[in-house]
């Protein structure tokens, strides 16, 4: 069952728009993109709040989301959200 996943980062001094640009520019954001099952990974700056970046990423079902995970990019990625000390609120919508 497809699903889509919202994760708020925020962070301090523009680091959320550092970190989403800097996955982009990395490829990082192309190579999720053509990960098996991965329906959509596009990122957006709210209005409101200058610190942070909205991702909304869906997949076809859980194995892709979990094969994602897995995958050796992750660290990659975990390492950026690192290094940008990033925050993060996940929510998770299930297509019905």
């Amino acid at each position: 069952m497809a699903f889509t996943v919202n994760i708020l980062y925020t962070g301090a001094d523009g680091s959320a728009r550092k970190f989403a640009e800097e996955m982009r520019a990395s490829g990082l954001v192309d190579r999720v993109r053509a990960e098996k099952g991965n329906l959509r990974y596009e990122y957006f700056f709210p209005m409101d709040d200058p610190e942070a970046v909205l991702l909304i990423d869906a997949w076809e079902d859980e194995e892709a989301l979990n094969s994602h995970h897995k995958s050796p990019m992750m660290k990659e990625i975990a390492a950026l959200r690192e290094k940008y000390r990033l925050r993060m609120r996940v929510q998770k919508f299930t297509e019905v």
